[in-house]
């Protein structure tokens, strides 16, 4: 879809103004639904609306609802009254549609435009997940005392899938919706890690017993990919998943076996490293600004989909 380009400039602009860290707004995504509104001014904006949906055996579930309809806005300049007449003109098209209760509306947006917030959360959008980042040389936090990290092998699959599904049963309650099926969902991406000659796959042990895992990955945002709509270019260090068993957790596990995952992407030359976490998870959201992340994106949600006012 194409847009004209005084709104397209206008919507770069503000990105550029409201965060150093993000790349060049992107484009209007090819496909979709077109949402066009005015403000009380004339000023137009508009926006894409595209659809997902998701069957019960795919992955994307485990964070998604199963049918997903996510809002791309272009604003501009026109601050909290050009998202609010936008959301009011997609809130008129949804009256038109009957999603089921498996259903959410949309819309990642960078996490320091506090106009835009205004209105997400007047038609009834919450923060259910950021995408953070953590940049430069930090010195590593010691953690706790009497505590090993290792990389994980064949053998801990069990102890790590037993470890990741108690982690998704937790978010369940504070953030994304519980899947029975959390399980199958999961294996997978732990086998292929595990597959690897060196897998990306960190434990902490206490006692030689596993306590917590990390799962990473490594990440190139650049031109052109799908990474450089999110990130600046370069080589990102990416922390996929972590997990400390329940009892343990606040024991200074996670800052250990972090302190670790940090050290070896610095000196595999990451230019940063980065993460989703859950605003509303009451454990993550003071763990991860702790460790020296910060939100870039934030994805506002609302369930189900014909909750959006």
């Amino acid at each position: 879809m194409e847009i004209e380009k005084t709104l397209l400039d206008a919507h770069r602009a503000r990105f550029a103004a409201i965060d150093r860290l993000l790349p060049e707004a992107a484009s209007p995504p090819v496909g979709g639904e077109r949402v066009d509104a005015a403000t009380a001014a004339g000023v137009q904006v508009t926006g894409v609306v595209q659809r997902q949906l998701h069957g019960p055996d795919d992955v994307t579930l485990l964070w998604s609802a199963a049918d997903a309809r996510q809002l791309f806005p272009f604003v501009g300049d026109t601050g909290t009254e050009g998202m609010d007449v936008l959301l009011r003109a997609w809130r008129t098209r949804m009256d038109a549609e009957t999603p089921g209760e498996d259903s959410a509306c949309v819309i990642n947006w960078p996490s320091r435009d506090a106009e835009a917030i205004r209105a997400f959360l007047d038609h009834g959008l919450v923060p259910m997940s950021a995408l953070a980042v953590r940049t430069g040389r930090r010195r590593g936090d010691p953690g706790a005392d009497g505590v090993t990290v290792r990389r994980a092998r064949h053998a801990d699959f069990d102890t790590l899938l037993a470890l990741a599904v108690s982690t998704h049963d937790y978010i369940g309650q504070v953030a994304t919706r519980y899947r029975p099926n959390a399980a199958e969902l999961l294996a997978p991406a732990l086998e292929l890690a595990l597959d690897k000659d060196r897998p990306l796959l960190w434990l902490a042990e206490r006692d030689a017993r596993i306590a917590a895992f990390a799962h990473g990955a490594w990440i190139t945002s650049s031109p052109g990919s799908a990474e450089a709509e999110l990130l600046p270019h370069g080589r990102w260090g990416y922390v996929n998943n972590v997990v400390t068993v329940p009892a343990l957790r606040g024991s200074g596990l996670g800052r250990t076996l972090m302190a670790a995952v940090h050290e070896e992407f610095a000196a595999g030359g990451a230019d940063g490293t980065y993460l989703y976490y859950n605003p509303t998870n009451p454990l993550s959201s003071v763990f991860w600004h702790r460790q020296g992340y910060r939100p870039l994106w934030t994805s506002w949600e609302v369930h189900p989909a014909s909750a959006l006012r």
